[in-house]
């Protein structure tokens, strides 16, 4: 305390000024204004700084500083009185006096040539040629002197431009006194002079024919000049002209290029490529037109139009439909027991008309769009015409001629009421399309999808496309439908699956969501089974085709997709949830394998529930052995009725059992099958996952870790699979198999601990530690104390700087402040001086309005 008070006596403050550390301005200053900083522990040797503090001393210091030197710059921030010497090259010792002059002119030029607007185009510059100004060469002050009369030629004669442009008949008189003078003669009139300018052109004219013609002939004479001496120069002898004596020179290579050229077929001109709109609009015309015959035929107009229009009929007429291409016989009739040939003039119409419909007919099935597509009908009415063609064959033999062509237009009636209509409405529901399908054949089903498609494009009207757009999802749910009958049409799904990616494309959105639909629909069915048993039955056939025509509709290669990511986490639940109960499940897995092996071809993503349900099938096609190097996880159990379910130890069946592929109609719904044949399926499952570990392992040969992948099954072929008990084709599989597994190098090292230096025993020698001064980091080099005190300099003048500027900016804003303020205080005086003037005003205009008002 006593130092302390000491020391505030005395007035020794870092902060305060010369004069308040001497004692000469402030002896004795304010006890209020010294801060002392008291220590709580008094501590021998410690040499403590800032112990007593003048804070109002340094603020009033610091203030004054900021106002001499801050507040000025703040003040003349937007004023500019120095003077700047800009001129190129003054202070340059470098270049030379011409040089500044010329750089100077040069800046100069170019700081007037700036144009101060864009669209300014009248500059005040002033343009040159010759040293002459445009300005004034542009008046025709000048008069032009030319002593050659080359320089006239192509101008017009004044007599010319008197004639013509003068502007009166007056001008043609006016001539100069000395030309009057000389001609003694009266002015011409306009009629001679015209006159006589057209007899000078006459002239001129002949002279320059004359000139062309000595020029011709002069030519000609050069060129039998030339001809004479063009021997000599050769050293050639004229051959005699004659037949046999000019021998026709032999062509040369580009000569005969050439002539090949000029023979070659040019290119002709095609049509233009039509749009898919154009298209559209064309196979729907032809599909009415198609369905407008077709309800003739049914409804027997044409059977009417020929009746009422007799064709002559052959004795030997096979009643095939052959029409000649022009049918000029005559109609042969007896009249008054003579026999009379006319022409029938009808007979000839309808022949003609027929002709020009089978030139019609045999053009449509001439178009290879119609003929090879499901329109052309070529089977169905081969079918039409074979039904009953033996039975009516005796039938049509005893009928006269008249009767073999009713019972013609009555097959035709039939034949047209059995075939398909050519325009079809899109269905609004999925029992209209359902009814439209049903009972037709596999063509029938593909022609009606079809024509439908055709009928409702999107381009022929507004609401088509909502029509397609359900027209797919109607198609879904009737696939599933065949995928569920017994047996399931898979061959009609095979081909609607054309007319699904057709729609596909045409309606991106609306089929990802009718997929994902079907999807969610089966995962939540999945979710409900695994919630109330526990676990989950593999789904029907349906769904695996559905899934089978994700990876077929949309791209399976993309990282995430919005219907085959969903579809990708279905196949997994059902590889994971779902148990292997029966030789029926067995394959519905393998399905799903080889479906998720089509969906990773190209991204070649790695699905560890792929490899574990093939571990798992491989697992129990083995008998019952210790596992070692491997491990079963869920669906699979290593102990349990189905732990042996594709085990085979018949060895007579091994001994018939042939590879052949798996169809999905037994996975539908399996009839009751003997002993060998059970055994024979065993087999051919065990053979396709053997197929599928080989294709695994091409598809994740490259990834680091395939080895560790691949251990699993690599323990399970080797100790177990490669028994010679088993048919021959299977242990190829499985040898196959190993061999492509060895094949691939290992790409990575198991990590392994580094090797560290051993820990040495702890020993009883005490450390030696220098004391150093107190306050100190101690246990450190002089160096790194050196970089710490540096660090810490660093830091607490960091500190200061930032609280400086802080200090600074609460200054300035305490200026504007103050600015502000002092204009406001000025416009509130000004203001108020203006109401009292105005208030004085009004006071003393109405005084005087009352002073009136009195009188």
């Amino acid at each position: 305390m006593g130092k302390a008070r000491s020391a505030g006596a005395r007035g020794k403050a870092p902060g305060a000024p010369a004069g308040a550390r001497g004692g000469r301005t402030r002896p004795n200053p304010n006890p209020f204004e010294v801060k002392v900083n008291r220590q709580k522990f008094q501590i021998l040797g410690r040499k403590t700084r800032h112990d007593v503090g003048l804070p109002g001393v340094s603020r009033a210091r610091a203030l004054q500083k900021r106002t001499q030197t801050l507040l000025k710059e703040y003040k003349e921030r937007d004023k500019s009185n120095v003077f700047k010497d800009k001129r190129f090259g003054e202070y340059s010792s470098d270049i030379s006096p011409e040089e500044k002059m010329l750089k100077r002119f040069a800046l100069e030029q170019q700081r007037q040539h700036e144009k101060k607007s864009i669209y300014n185009l009248n500059e005040d510059e002033e343009l040159t040629h010759y040293g002459q100004s445009l300005a004034d060469i542009e008046k025709h002050n000048d008069i032009v002197d030319s002593d050659s009369d080359s320089e006239d030629r192509g101008a017009l004669s004044a007599e010319l431009t008197a004639a013509h442009f003068g502007g009166g008949d007056g001008l043609l008189y006016k001539k100069t006194s000395q030309q009057q003078g000389e001609e003694g003669e009266k002015p011409k009139s306009r009629k001679e002079l015209i006159e006589e300018l057209i007899a000078k052109s006459k002239q001129e004219k002949r002279e320059r024919q004359a000139q062309r013609e000595d020029a011709l002939e002069l030519t000609e004479k050069l060129d039998q000049d030339w001809k004479e001496i063009q021997a000599l120069l050769a050293h050639k002898t004229p051959k005699p002209e004659g037949r046999g004596g000019k021998e026709k020179p032999q062509p040369d290579a580009y000569d005969m290029m050439v002539r090949e050229l000029g023979f070659e077929m040019k290119a002709q001109p095609s049509n233009r490529m039509k749009t898919k709109e154009e298209l559209a609009e064309e196979a729907q015309a032809r599909l009415r037109r198609l369905e407008a015959e077709r309800l003739r035929r049914m409804l027997g107009k044409d059977e009417d139009e020929r009746t009422k229009n007799p064709k002559h009929v052959s004795a030997d007429d096979l009643s095939d439909g052959f029409i000649l291409d022009k049918d000029d016989r005559r109609v042969l009739s007896y009249k008054d027991g003579k026999m009379n040939v006319e022409e029938e003039l009808g007979g000839e119409a309808s022949a003609s008309e027929s002709a020009e419909e089978e030139e019609e007919g045999s053009g449509e099935e001439g178009d290879p769009e119609e003929s090879d597509g499901p329109d052309g009908h070529s089977d169905l009415e081969s079918d039409v015409g074979s039904e009953d063609g033996g039975e009516r064959a005796e039938e049509d033999a005893c009928l006269v001629p008249g009767d073999i062509a009713i019972a013609h237009d009555g097959g035709a009636r039939e034949a047209a009421r059995t075939e398909l209509p050519y325009t079809l409405a899109a269905p609004e529901s999925y029992e209209e399309l359902k009814s439209l399908l049903s009972g037709k054949s596999v063509e029938e089903q593909l022609l009606v999808v079809e024509r439908i498609q055709k009928c409702s494009h999107p381009s022929l009207a507004v609401g088509n496309k909502a029509k397609l757009e359900k027209l797919f999802g109607f198609l879904l749910e009737y696939i599933g439908d065949l995928a569920t009958e017994d047996p399931p049409g898979l061959g009609i799904i095979d081909k609607l699956v054309v007319h699904l990616y057709n729609l596909c494309q045409m309606f991106p959105d609306s089929a990802s969501d009718s997929m994902k639909f079907v999807l969610r629909d089966a995962m939540h069915e999945m979710e409900a089974t695994v919630e109330s048993t526990g676990r989950a039955a593999f789904p029907g056939l349906d769904v695996l085709i559905y899934l089978k025509i994700v990876g077929m509709l949309f791209p399976t290669s993309d990282f995430r997709h919005p219907v085959v990511t969903p579809a990708l986490l279905c196949m997994s639940q059902l590889l994971t949830k779902c148990p292997v109960l029966s030789l029926r499940d067995v394959l519905k897995g393998l399905f799903v394998c080889c479906v998720f092996l089509d969906y990773v071809s190209l991204s070649q993503r790695f699905i560890p529930e792929l490899v574990n349900f093939l571990l798992g099938i491989l697992y129990i096609a083995t008998p019952k052995k210790q596992s070692q190097g491997y491990t079963l996880v869920h669906p699979f159990r290593a102990l349990g009725r189905n732990s042996e379910l594709l085990v085979v130890s018949d060895k007579e069946d091994m001994a018939t059992w042939q590879r052949r592929r798996l169809s999905l109609h037994w996975a539908a719904g399996p009839k009751a099958q003997t002993k060998t044949e059970a055994n024979h399926t065993r087999l051919s499952c065990l053979a396709v996952c053997l197929a599928l570990v080989e294709r695994c392992v091409r598809v994740y040969g490259a990834l680091p870790s395939f080895h560790d992948i691949v251990r699993p099954l690599r323990a399970l072929l080797t100790e177990h699979l490669a028994d010679s008990s088993r048919p021959r084709e299977l242990q190829e599989l499985g040898q196959s198999a190993l061999t492509e597994m060895e094949s691939h190098a290992r790409l990575c090292r198991p990590l392994v601990c580094e090797k560290s230096k051993p820990v040495p025993l702890k020993l009883f020698t005490p450390r030696l530690v220098r004391v150093l001064e107190f306050g100190r980091k101690q246990g450190s080099s002089k160096e790194e104390q050196e970089r710490k005190r540096l660090i810490h300099k660093h830091k607490r003048e960091f500190r200061g700087a930032v609280r400086e500027i802080r200090r600074d900016n609460q200054f300035l804003a305490r200026m504007q402040l103050s600015e502000i303020t002092e204009r406001d205080a000025e416009r509130k005086r000004k203001v108020k001086q203006l109401f009292n003037s105005l208030a004085t005003q009004e006071g003393e205009w109405k005084a005087l309005k009352r002073k009136k008002f009195k009188k």
